[in-house]
């Protein structure tokens, strides 16, 4: 299908086209036409897969046919919540660029920054509103926020939502909307409480499942290195040198340990930045831009601050604490390997990590290449024959490995996302 072919706005579609788009992906391909249906959607594709621009776009196309060329006052008709300060500014990114070539407005409210200019946008009318749960009802218990005129709510990144504590403020937020919205749940998982809020919140919904969470992108080469525990900062140097690494997202379990990496690097003349939640909204940002610049190598973050990273074209992950929630697993290597490009996911798994990493091969179901030939494997016990480990060469689809960062960008294909 081309994206013409969806019968959008010739504004979006002149957009869409700007971007080098023709293609869109499964995700959007069936979502789009039940959002401009008018019909509730829960959504549950992976990272990577294109969530934004499904719901992003027909929201576009529909408001712009009622708005029009009105001169009344704008009021707030589609409403995005999504739990993370960096994710809210991407979605407010996407909303921009799609809507560029229509008179629609897009605010994005989050908190840790100053509530002022945020007000005096909201005193001038907005059309979008996309927030941070916290700062939305603390704006709409000051007064300032109206969700009487409400067409559209999405709730995006669900599962997030419900793990970081959300579901009280979501279910506030739901009861200050119209009783007769259109309600859309996007989410990379569908756990039993997600589906028992879709049940409270929508009305005859329509599913759609692209790429299940078990599901690791086929262009995504996976690796693994058993090292030991205390020699984990030096097999990431070890890395980073010896195979001349750059754009590099490190995932770490816990915000000291971001920090301690960091450190790290920088005792090693390696350009390091940490992104975590003790951080203000204004230094991850500058530390985001900075690394999506190409102005610091190694990003080091916590999974909660990851969340709003999307880098087309961020070519190694690494997990530097292996997740114990297999699902997690899943989500970080999504950061790379995302519009068609190839990317490299590599873990360090301690001895204290096997059981988590058991749990992940359990799921994805994928025989990931063990790599031996490094500096640091376990003191004691041999990792060729921990349990579980495999020493196959297959990978994504059983070629031969990449090690470089030049044949991972030779994979890269601009597709619409």
């Amino acid at each position: 299908m081309l994206f013409e072919d969806l019968s959008l706005s010739k504004s979006i579609q002149k957009a869409v086209f700007e971007q080098g788009y023709l293609n869109p992906t499964p995700i959007q391909e069936q979502s789009i036409p039940i959002v401009l249906s008018g019909r509730d959607l829960i959504g549950c594709a992976q990272t990577g897969t294109g969530k934004t621009a499904a719901f992003a776009i027909p929201i576009i196309h529909q408001l712009h046919r009622i708005v029009g060329s009105s001169k009344k006052a704008k009021q707030i008709r589609a409403l995005v919540v999504t739990p993370t300060r960096e994710l809210a500014v991407q979605i407010g990114q996407s909303f921009d660029t799609y809507g560029k070539y229509t008179n629609l407005t897009q605010l994005t409210i989050f908190g840790g920054v100053s509530q002022n200019p945020q007000v005096d946008t909201l005193k001038n009318g907005v059309d979008i509103l996309i927030a941070t749960p916290g700062r939305l009802l603390d704006l709409h218990k000051q007064g300032f926020i109206d969700l009487d005129h409400l067409h559209t709510l999405v709730l995006d990144e669900a599962d997030q939502m419900l793990d970081m504590g959300f579901v009280n403020d979501v279910k506030k937020i739901v009861k200050l909307t119209p009783k007769n919205r259109q309600t859309l749940f996007f989410s990379a998982t569908m756990p039993i409480a997600i589906r028992e809020l879709a049940e409270m919140f929508l009305t005859d919904p329509a599913t759609v499942t692209v790429s299940p969470v078990s599901s690791t992108a086929e262009n995504v080469e996976q690796r693994v290195y058993f090292v030991d525990k205390t020699e984990k900062r030096n097999l990431l140097y070890h890395l980073i040198k010896n195979e001349n690494l750059s754009d590099v997202l490190v995932f770490s379990r816990t915000k000291h340990g971001a920090d301690n990496v960091v450190k790290a690097l920088r005792k090693n003349n390696i350009a390091a930045e940490a992104i975590h939640g003790d951080k203000s909204q204004n230094a991850r940002q500058r530390v985001l831009d900075a690394f999506k610049n190409k102005e610091v190598g190694v990003l080091v973050a916590t999974d909660i601050a990851a969340r709003g990273i999307d880098i087309d074209q961020l070519p190694f992950v690494i997990n530097f604490d292996l997740p114990n929630i297999p699902e997690t697993y899943v989500h970080r290597i999504g950061r790379t390997g995302r519009a068609g490009n190839g990317g490299i996911a590599i873990s360090f798994c301690s001895k204290d990590e096997h059981t988590y990493w058991k749990d992940i091969q359990k799921l994805i179901k994928v025989d990931v290449k063990t790599v031996n030939d490094h500096p640091y494997p376990w003191h004691s016990g041999s990792p060729e024959t921990a349990p579980g480990s495999q020493q196959k060469n297959s990978n994504r689809s059983g070629g031969a490995h990449k090690s470089r960062k030049s044949e991972v960008s030779k994979q890269n294909k601009k597709r619409w996302y």
